[in-house]
């Protein structure tokens, strides 16, 4: 017969009797060993414990209420008379003895206690009743009543001689129904306590019997009872006997020297005092080393599952990676694209207005050239004006002293043609003669003073020409310096766009440097405007801003010229 191998028997072990758990910490009892000793037959019953393990699964009949109700009454006669005996007893003891200072006093004292008593009691009844005991409470009942027979004992002891027998009758007397009560109110509480929980388990008691034949062995029995749980006597008895019959077996193999058993051999009665049983005991090295294994190998999967739980954790870190990088990627495009557009934007229109600036410049130098070649070829036709005007005031002049000499001449040759033939002619013809001469002077001085009419005609004539031509010039001159003063304006405002033309470069430039967003772009172009157009915000139409950024919305180039202004409230300034 090996260790394990032990013979069947009738008597079952309690189910509702959880062994201990193993002492590697094991959720789950090493066995259920239902091996006894012996063929031993069940010497215990039932009738014999004095409790039973099945409970009545049907209500109280008619009967047994009445019957109920009957040993209710009866208890509370019982208490009742209690109270009256211990009642005057206590009180006088008290006001004589214990030196309450008066009677009344005395009683309140007795009352209190009382009171007290049946206060406890019946909290302990409902709680019970509930489903709810309250274990603890019962010992404070017992103290106070063991309170009450002592103070009841003590009101009847002789005073002025010596204890007798009869004295110790007559105290012990004074206990009796106070113990009595205590006696039927553990016996209601245990019985509602089944009624109400008729599925909680039993615990056995031990026969009065065992007690006096085995004190010492049936005292281990209870002790190990109540400290690890085992509600039934068959059960604990059974496993003593396993326990003395192993013993007895190490003996007879080791030829009574059990100190050369090994330790696994040993553990069932080292173990025995903790509530194991001799298979537990003999199970647990294998249970342990299972346990052990299990421990490792679910400490192996602890850590495969780490290790698993790492590389996705990576995984996914990788993968989270690179679809944050595609998302950066993405936007850093999208921005580059954006970016290159406004770039490309600015450039065009700086671009663009270098080329209006020179053809600006362009168009200013060919007008100043074309200006400069007008006052030329003005100058040249007043000096050709001038000229041809002296010259026909020379040919004028020239011809009345032709006119004038040949009138002369004409007269000369009269007075000579006169005074040759004054001493042929008779002094009437020498008087015709000088009256014609007379008449030729007349005619010549007439002529004389048309010439210088003529002569006078033509001096206003030029002077009324030279108020002209002076007009003429003046108008010319302001004609010339109108169109000097704009084309130095169209110069200036070639400088200021060619200036402008700088800034936006250069603002695209630092734009680009910082890597800006559109809308923000567009703001920084806006506040620009706003400082082309003298600073003030209202002063900029929102169709410029419409037209410049290409939106079609007037709200929004409302919002643009609201952002930029306030980022002009905020320092903002192109050079920078």
């Amino acid at each position: 017969m090996t260790i394990t191998e032990w013979p069947r028997t009738a008597v079952e072990p309690d189910p509702d009797t959880a062994s201990p758990a193993a002492v590697s910490g094991t959720s789950t009892p090493v066995s259920q060993t239902t091996d006894a000793v012996s063929e031993t037959a069940e010497f215990v019953s039932e009738t014999e414990s004095g409790t039973g393990t099945k409970p009545s699964s049907g209500k109280l009949t008619g009967t047994q209420k009445w019957a109920a109700g009957a040993i209710v009454v009866a208890a509370l006669v019982l208490a009742g008379i209690g109270l009256y005996l211990s009642f005057e007893h206590v009180a006088i003891f008290a006001f004589e003895e214990l030196r309450f200072g008066s009677l009344g006093k005395g009683q309140l004292f007795a009352v209190g206690v009382d009171v007290g008593i049946m206060v406890m009691i019946a909290v302990d009844l409902l709680m019970a009743w509930l489903k709810r005991p309250i274990s603890w409470i019962r010992y404070p009942v017992w103290l106070l009543t063991a309170a009450t027979v002592v103070l009841n004992a003590a009101s009847g002891a002789p005073r002025d001689r010596a204890w007798q027998l009869l004295d110790y009758v007559a105290a012990g007397a004074h206990g009796v129904v106070p113990v009595l009560f205590i006696m039927v109110v553990e016996l209601g509480r245990t019985s509602i306590d089944r009624v109400v929980r008729p599925d909680q388990a039993e615990r056995d008691s031990i026969p009065w019997l065992r007690w006096v034949l085995a004190p010492v062995a049936t005292s281990r029995i209870f002790r190990r009872m109540r400290l690890w749980g085992v509600t039934s006597y068959p059960e604990m008895t059974r496993r003593d006997q396993e326990l003395i019959a192993y013993e007895q077996w190490l003996k007879r193999k080791y030829d009574d020297d059990i100190s050369k058993a090994s330790e696994d051999e040993l553990l069932p009665m080292k173990m025995a005092p903790y509530g194991y049983t001799v298979a537990q005991a003999l199970a647990m090295p294998d249970e342990q080393e299972r346990a052990a294994q299990e421990r490792e190998e679910d400490a192996e999967r602890r850590r495969l599952d780490a290790e698993t739980r790492s590389e996705v954790a990576k995984a996914e870190s990788a993968a989270e990676r690179l679809r944050a990088k595609g998302k950066v990627e993405l936007v850093q495009a999208e921005v580059d694209g954006e970016t290159g557009q406004a770039r490309a934007h600015a450039r065009a229109q700086v671009s663009a207005a270098e080329r209006a600036a020179e053809l600006e410049q362009q168009a200013l130098d060919n007008a100043v050239v074309a200006e400069a070649r007008a006052r030329e070829a003005e100058a040249e036709r007043k000096e050709a004006q001038e000229r041809k005007t002296a010259a026909a005031a020379d040919l004028e002049a020239a011809e009345l002293e032709r006119q004038a000499a040949q009138k002369r001449k004409d007269a000369a040759e009269a007075d000579r043609v006169a005074a040759a033939e004054a001493g042929a002619i008779e002094t009437e013809r020498i008087a015709e003669a000088r009256k014609a001469a007379a008449e030729a002077d007349r005619a010549a001085a007439e002529t004389e003073k048309a010439a210088a009419e003529t002569r006078r005609a033509a001096a206003e004539a030029d002077r009324k020409k030279a108020e002209e031509d002076s007009r003429r010039a003046a108008a010319l001159a302001d004609i010339a310096r109108s169109q000097q003063e704009a084309a130095e304006a169209e110069k200036a405002a070639a400088e200021t766009r060619r200036a402008a033309a700088d800034i936006e470069r250069r603002a695209v430039e630092t734009e680009d440097a910082a890597k800006l967003k559109p809308r923000e772009r567009n703001v920084r172009r806006v506040a620009r405007m706003i400082l082309a157009a003298g600073g003030d915000a209202d002063r900029l139409p929102l169709a410029d801003i419409q037209r410049e950024l290409a939106v079609t919305s007037p709200g929004t180039a409302s919002e643009y010229r609201q952002e930029a202004a306030e980022l002009l409230a905020d320092g903002y300034r192109p050079e920078q």
